[in-house]
């Protein structure tokens, strides 16, 4: 990690930017709970539906929030598309974010 006297005031703009935009995508209860659902492995937006119990539109409308952010990627198998994390940034957080709020879970 770089010391902090030799990052320069707008590279630390630029990070905190990028943070705050992630951040932002992962404030949401929905897309939150997609990306926590998507950390063992890529899912279809029917087992995303399962998992959430939330209908195929709404699942639909997250998961293309989600990727417009590139938190996440699909990939076309047969008939469904399966999704999968996308930003190695995110699972740390999320596996984080999991510990700290589901403990006992």
């Amino acid at each position: 990690m770089a010391e902090l006297a030799q990052v320069t005031p707008d590279a630390m703009d630029a990070a905190a930017e990028e943070a705050a935009e992630m951040l932002k995508a992962l404030s949401n209860p929905g897309r939150l709970r997609i990306l926590c659902a998507l950390v063992p492995g890529d899912l279809s937006v029917g087992e995303l539906e399962n998992a959430l119990g939330a209908s195929q539109s709404y699942v639909s409308g997250q998961l293309l929030r989600l990727r417009s952010e590139g938190l996440v990627s699909c990939e076309r198998q047969g008939r469904s598309m399966r999704y999968s994390l996308s930003d190695p940034r995110v699972r740390p957080i999320l596996e984080r974010l999991y510990e700290v709020f589901c403990p006992g879970m």
